[in-house]
């Protein structure tokens, strides 16, 4: 298909209410590689409030990391390229930052914790040396006034015999004591804003537990902003106030967590609910989604998910990119989805119940 697309996409801020802590307005970025270019994210525009948890949810490759990196300037020039949009934070404009000017926000006011604890540790450096970095990068504070913090920090995180592990080494650490350690660079500085990649990603179940409870806990403790990213809606519903849902480099739907459970609009977010097993129910196979990703090399020209919708309705699901914006039936609400089954001059209207007429319905399982 022709990479030329028609678009109506807009903005998927909210459009009244204080000024968020950060805002990213109609993002786009290129990969440019040997077989052509990568349209990694197309048109993304998110919004996360001060002291609230933006929780963004999708597959593998839609996007969700590239969005958190483009936010940390961390994306490789080439063969990445921010080909247009705005990242703002607390006003200021990222995109337009030199990158000593970004140091000063990065590491301070932003910080992030990746996916894998391990690569995100240096293995030559001992444990105190960079828990306390962030603090002497960032700060005007003596050597012993950092150590004391980080010491502080490492117990915060749950850490026991804090004074021993400042000297061992990242291989001497488990993987759950690992991703407490890089909790702790993250917050030592007190950010208004964390970026937490797939945080639980590495880890088994049960330390997956023990961390999503300590970043509830020190989320509260800190009064910070995060932005909250993974694969896994389970995982997410237990932090998240609000979700955004990617597919294929776009945000296909934003709303309060408790909408996405008892009334998600889009397709796509349908199908994902719909995959998170029951204890109430039995069932031979999980419900999946038919079909693959398109390959953005060369997307589709009109809606992404078309070639895989259950709810594929003709050639404008081919044609014509679909706006993020709220139905005319939620006009006034925070919900947002771009489908066209919600065009306002469509005849039938979607196949669920949408608005007043989706009030006392059982969700996905009863619509």
């Amino acid at each position: 298909m022709s990479n030329q697309r028609t678009s109506t996409r807009q903005n998927g801020a909210r459009e009244s209410g204080p000024e968020p802590l950060l805002e990213i307005d109609d993002l786009h970025v290129h990969f440019h590689t040997e077989e052509g270019t990568v349209e990694a994210i197309d048109g993304v525009s998110l919004t996360i409030g001060r002291d609230e948890v933006l929780g963004v949810i999708g597959e593998s490759g839609c996007g969700k990391s590239v969005t958190a990196l483009s936010t940390m300037g961390l994306l490789k020039s080439p063969p990445a390229d921010i080909v247009s949009g705005s990242i703002r934070y607390d006003g200021t404009e990222l995109l337009d930052l030199s990158d000593q000017e970004l140091n000063d926000v990065r590491g301070d006011d932003i910080t992030m914790i990746y996916q894998d604890p391990m690569s995100s540790l240096n293995p030559v450096l001992t444990i105190g040396q960079q828990v306390m970095e962030p603090l002497l990068a960032h700060r005007d504070v003596s050597k012993e006034t950092a150590r004391e913090r980080a010491l502080e920090m490492l117990k915060s995180v749950g850490l026991a015999d804090a004074e021993r592990l400042m000297t061992e080494y990242p291989d001497a650490l488990s993987g759950g004591m690992r991703q407490r350690v890089v909790i702790a660079m993250a917050l030592i500085t007190e950010p208004k804003l964390l970026i937490a990649d797939e945080p639980t990603t590495a880890l088994d179940v049960t330390i997956q537990a023990q961390i999503m409870d300590l970043l509830t806990d020190l989320r509260e403790e800190f009064e910070m902003s995060m932005l909250f990213i993974s694969h896994d809606l389970a995982v997410i519903s237990e932090i998240a106030d609000r979700i955004g849902v990617m597919y294929a480099g776009n945000v296909v739907e934003q709303c309060e967590m408790r909408e996405l459970f008892e009334s998600p609009l889009h397709p796509y977010t349908r199908k994902l609910a719909e995959s998170i097993p029951s204890v109430e129910g039995r069932a031979d196979r999980l419900p999946t989604i038919e079909g693959t990703v398109p390959e953005l090399i060369d997307p589709p020209s009109g809606c992404r998910f078309a070639g895989r919708c259950p709810q594929y309705i003709g050639e404008v699901c081919d044609s014509v990119d679909p706006s993020l914006e709220t139905p005319p039936a939620l006009e006034g609400g925070d919900q947002k989805v771009a489908c066209h089954l919600y065009d306002e001059e469509r005849e039938g209207g979607p196949p669920w119940p949408v608005g007043e007429e989706a009030v006392g319905h059982e969700g996905v399982d009863g619509a």
